[in-house]
């Protein structure tokens, strides 16, 4: 199943400059890990806010949750998830 996952991080500003690279550095590498593994296919920043809109694919809803729970920004992420279906046009001999 392929799922248009929407984030916001919310990260405190209170959160120290040093814990927040050791989070991106976290993010940067799980989300590489995750694209190894065929789940995280398209990754695009939303310009002028602290977003991204993900292409992701999983078995099922609760493979990709727990892709999303893996990432280290997890707990401050505010996460929007579509399951997206094949259009009819988009079928071969259409």
């Amino acid at each position: 199943m392929e799922f248009l996952v929407r984030s916001e991080n919310r990260l405190p500003p209170t959160i120290p400059p040093e814990r927040r690279e050791e989070l991106r550095a976290g993010e940067r590498a799980r989300a590489r890990e995750l694209r190894d593994a065929g789940i995280l296919k398209r990754l695009w920043r939303v310009p002028g806010r602290n977003a991204t809109v993900g292409l992701y694919e999983a078995e099922d809803p609760a493979q990709l949750h727990d892709a999303l729970m893996s990432l280290p920004m997890a707990p401050w992420l505010d996460v929007t998830v579509e399951a997206l279906a094949t259009h009819p046009q988009e079928q071969k001999g259409t």
